[in-house]
């Protein structure tokens, strides 16, 4: 916010903005009991993928900041390992996840893409 660094002009990070932000939304939407569970852990894989990809992204080590970018790429797939099982526990129904899609999709790829940048 205060850092004027490159990280913020990749497509990966600004996607990865959109997507905290519609999970935190989503994530209301679960019931109250799950609130220091299911909602937490979705709030904690989504700030990761944030996260993950402005340290990456800040390493001179092309190795250490592709790690960097796997371990916000995995917390995409957790992201969508854990909506689906609120929608298998009617948590959540289909309809009310469907706007998760397009970030999920678009944030991953964004981020196999840098993972496989030379």
């Amino acid at each position: 916010m205060f850092l004027k660094l490159n990280h913020k002009n990749l497509d990966a990070y600004k996607a990865s903005r959109v997507l905290m932000k519609e999970c935190y939304r989503i994530s209301l939407l679960l019931p109250q009991d799950e609130k220091f569970n299911m909602v937490s852990q979705i709030r904690r894989a989504a700030l990761s993928v944030k996260l993950n990809l402005a340290e990456g992204s800040s390493r001179k080590s092309s190795i250490e900041r592709k790690r960097y970018y796997e371990i916000s790429r995995g917390s995409i797939v957790e992201l969508d390992a854990a909506f689906e099982a609120a929608v298998d526990l009617n948590y959540l129904n289909e309809e009310q996840v469907t706007d998760l899609a397009a970030p999920i999709n678009n944030s991953f790829a964004l981020i196999t893409n840098l993972i496989n940048a030379k």
